[in-house]
C-alpha cells in the first residue's frame, strides 16, 4: 500500500469533504489546499495525480487523532519523517480508541485472522527483540475492516428533496381528501338527500278522516 492508498480509504469510510480534510491538516498545523487534496486523491495512473509524501500523511493521521478524540492542548506532535506501516496502525488505533481484543476482532470480520502477541509486536519499538513488521496485507485488512464498521454513509441532496417534495404532495392529497369528505358529510345531514326518510312532523294529516269504509258512512234513504 502507499501513503495514497491509505488517504483515498479513510476519507471514503468516514465521508469526508475537501473542507473536512483541509480542516483535518489544519488542526494538526498544516494549510493545504483543495487542490492539494484533490490530486493527493486521484487514482495513480491519472495525470494529475500527486504522490502523498510520509510527512503529509504523518500530518494528517495526527489531525484525524484530533478530530475522532479531540485536540490535546499545546504544540501539535512532530510528523515523523519516515512512516511505516506499524506507526499507521498505532496511530489508527490511537484515534479510534482501539484495544487489541477490538482489533482482533475487527480483522475477524474480514476473515483474518491474527493472535494478540503478533499484533502487540507490531507496537514495539524497531530495536525491541520482539518487534515485528507490519505487512501491507495487515494494514489492508484492518482498513477494510475499518470501513465495514465505521463507515459514513453519504447523504445525497437530491434524495433529500425528492423526500420534501413527496411530503409536500402527500400532505395536499390529505388535505384534499378532508375537504371532500367534509362537504359529503355536511350534505349529508339535509333530510332531503336523495333516499332519506321525511321528517314526520311535516306531513299532513286530515282531521276528518276515519278508518271506515266509505260506504259504511253513507243512509240509505227511505
Amino acid at each position: 500500500m502507499n501513503n495514497n492508498d491509505v488517504l483515498r480509504r479513510l476519507r471514503y469510510t468516514f465521508n469526508f469533504n475537501d473542507k473536512q480534510m483541509v480542516a483535518i491538516f489544519a488542526s494538526a498545523g498544516e494549510v493545504v489546499s483543495r487542490e492539494q487534496i484533490s490530486q493527493w486523491l486521484k487514482k495513480d495512473n491519472d495525470d494529475d495525480f500527486v504522490a502523498l509524501f510520509d510527512t503529509k500523511l504523518a500530518i494528517f493521521l495526527n489531525g484525524f487523532i484530533n478530530e475522532k478524540r479531540g485536540k490535546k492542548s499545546g504544540p501539535s506532535p512532530l510528523p515523523e519523517k519516515r512512516l511505516t506501516n506499524n506507526i499507521i496502525l498505532t496511530k489508527l488505533k490511537i484515534a479510534l480508541n482501539l484495544q487489541a481484543e477490538q482489533i482482533i476482532e475487527l480483522l475477524k470480520g474480514v476473515n483474518f485472522n491474527i493472535g494478540k502477541a503478533e499484533l502487540s509486536a507490531f507496537s514495539r519499538k524497531i530495536d525491541h527483540k520482539h518487534y515485528r513488521e507490519c505487512k501491507d496485507q495487515v494494514l489492508r485488512n484492518l482498513l477494510q475492516a475499518i470501513d465495514n464498521k465505521y463507515h459514513v454513509e453519504r447523504t445525497s441532496k437530491v434524495h433529500k428533496a425528492g423526500q420534501a417534495i413527496g411530503a409536500d404532495r402527500s400532505a395536499k392529497v390529505n388535505k384534499k381528501t378532508f375537504t371532500k369528505k367534509k362537504a359529503e358529510k355536511k350534505n349529508s345531514s339535509s333530510p332531503w338527500v336523495e333516499g332519506a326518510r321525511p321528517n314526520a312532523s311535516s306531513i299532513y294529516i286530515n282531521p276528518k278522516k276515519t278508518d271506515e269504509p266509505k260506504r259504511q258512512r253513507l243512509k240509505l234513504s227511505k
